[in-house]
């Protein structure tokens, strides 16, 4: 039974209160696992994980899409963005803050012989939400009940969420600071999964080689080089596996990964690289991907620099976001690939894409506006140059950036140039560590589909410091209360409209100047079939023939 946004609202009259029951639709035992004989092995491209294969600190999608593969959570999303029961019976609510979650019976991890059980659920959210494991999907629990107790710096080691109680093996309640409407769809997102005791003898050495249960389970990790999935034949779940597996390759180079995707040497890709975003529907055809997907792409512009600080920094702001020609990169760069953007929430997702928000010509191309704001910018206070604009060139990043900061110099007539990481990780430690100065790329994949997804893990107060997305450690509190007023709003118009004017707070403030949309794009080789890209532009590995 599909989780939709609809199901969840339906009400009980004898209860006078908003009753959620969501059921199970588990999936057969017989086929949780596929493949044969070792020869359909699916190849495809990734980015070296930022750190150890742990769900709740991972943040990206190198490590994302593996996470993804071999765990399993309380549910999955489909292709279309709906989340289905994964391992839950049931998931339940009379008021949207106290929930009563069941799991199904049965449930082993890929040894076969170690249970699924309730206290690993309890046991890994209360592990991810402890300051003093540090985290970066810490923010992820900040709804819960006893959060900011263990959000503190002091906080000990052995300290859990007041609001998590196991019931019986299969059964945990959850105890939320406020009503959460959308509770049971994020569910789906990797922090909320389950980790077998032997997790935590220790959790470094687990996360390089985990025992987990999705319907893959890792046999290699070469660093820097290829991470090697195989079928796990004790899932039982609905994503059922087609393939003998999946080994993802790490290119440094999206030219290399386009050139063996052509030879048919990897078989799925989701990067193009920019060189070929003008051909490669043509030279692919109905095998190349190119369809409204759920990223965003933005440039974070940080508060603790002194550059965009104070009433100076808010001109300067307003005045980079002016001195950008988006419709021309996206056009003349990116062929189609790309949608300049008008709010901070993809438009896949219901509510994004706002084009009415209150102050949105900020996202207009205008040269003598810029100029302008810039100029008053410099008279209270000057600025240090140049500006740089960081980029992982792992990625296919470089001409986008190199164009942002030709506009940026001739428009405002500074040095603006760019600095260019040679793995995504490596840049991410910086910007963690608050040691990134100027601005950098940024952009964000959805973890789970809601707009509050866009909204409160990148600019919300508690996802700011260090202990989660909010890396330009945005903080307004009227931002935070509309948030907490939308998630507490059963009616999904309103809670969109309330939403909308928590984006005009950050049309005014910009903490990030929001850029691009981005498709997903990407491609298959001849030697595969049903191959999918889902709502997150993330490929459906598991479907995946050969």
């Amino acid at each position: 039974m599909a989780i939709s946004r609809r199901s969840m609202m339906l009400g009980t009259a004898a209860t006078g209160a908003a009753a959620v029951t969501l059921a199970a639709c588990g999936g057969d035992s017989e086929s949780g696992s596929g493949g044969g004989g070792g020869d359909a092995v699916i190849l495809a491209n990734t980015t070296e994980p930022e750190n150890p294969l742990i769900p709740t600190n991972t943040g990206e999608v190198g490590g994302g899409r593996i996470v993804t593969a071999i765990f399993a959570g309380l549910v999955y999303y489909t292709a279309e963005g709906e989340a289905e029961m994964e391992l839950a019976e049931s998931i339940e609510s009379e008021d949207f803050q106290n929930w009563t979650i069941t799991l199904r019976e049965g449930l082993t991890y890929s040894d076969g012989e170690t249970p699924v059980t309730a206290q690993d659920f309890v046991n890994a959210w209360n592990y991810g939400a402890n300051a003093a494991n540090a985290q970066i999907g810490q923010y992820f629990f900040e709804p819960f009940e006893g959060y900011d107790e263990l959000s503190a710096e002091d906080v000990a080691a052995d300290a859990t969420l007041s609001g998590l109680e196991v019931v019986d093996d299969l059964t945990f309640t959850a105890r939320l600071v406020s009503a959460q409407s959308d509770f049971p769809t994020r569910l789906g997102y990797s922090a909320y999964m389950p980790l077998p005791p032997v997790a935590f003898d220790d959790m470094e050495a687990y996360g390089e080689a985990p025992l987990s249960n999705g319907p893959y389970m890792l046999d290699s990790w070469t660093h820097d080089q290829e991470i090697v999935l195989v079928p796990n034949e004790n899932y039982d779940g609905g994503r059922t596996v087609e393939n003998d597996g999946v080994t993802f390759v790490v290119y440094a180079d999206p030219e290399t990964m386009y050139n063996d995707l052509l030879s048919d040497n990897v078989d799925v890709v989701d990067q193009i690289p920019n060189s070929a975003l003008q051909t490669f529907e043509d030279e692919l055809g109905d095998r190349a991907v190119n369809e409204p997907g759920a990223v965003f792409q933005s440039m974070t512009l940080p508060g603790y620099d002194p550059n965009f600080e104070g009433e100076a920094g808010e001109l300067r702001r307003r005045a980079i976001s002016r001195a950008i020609d988006r419709a021309s990169i996206c056009e003349n760069l990116f062929f189609g690939t790309r949608t300049p953007a008008t709010d901070f929430v993809s438009p896949v997702i219901p509510g994004g894409g706002a084009t009415d928000l209150e102050g949105a010509e900020v996202f207009e191309f205008d040269e003598a506006e810029a100029q302008d704001l810039w100029s008053q910018a410099e008279d209270i206070q000057a600025f240090e140059g140049p500006l740089e604009l960081a980029y992982n060139s792992d990625g296919p990043h470089q001409e986008w950036v190199e164009a942002v900061c030709n506009s940026l110099s001739n428009v405002l007539g500074i040095e603006a140039n760019p600095v260019p990481f040679a793995q995504f990780g490596e840049m991410r430690e910086q910007i963690r560590m608050r040691e990134l100065l100027g601005t950098w790329r940024s952009g964000w994949q959805a973890d789970y589909p809601s707009m509050y997804n866009f909204l409160g893990p990148l600019y919300g107060s508690a996802a700011a410091d260090g202990n989660g997305s909010n890396d330009g450690d945005y903080k307004n509190e009227e931002f935070d209360q509309l948030l907490a007023e939308g998630l507490a709003t059963e009616d999904e118009d309103e809670r969109i409209s309330i939403w909308k004017d928590a984006q005009e707070l950050l049309v005014r403030d910009l903490p990030v100047v929001p850029l691009w949309y981005q498709n997903s794009i990407g491609a298959y080789s001849t030697a595969v079939s049903d191959v999918q890209f889902g709502w997150d532009t993330v490929p459906l590995y598991h479907q995946i023939t050969k």
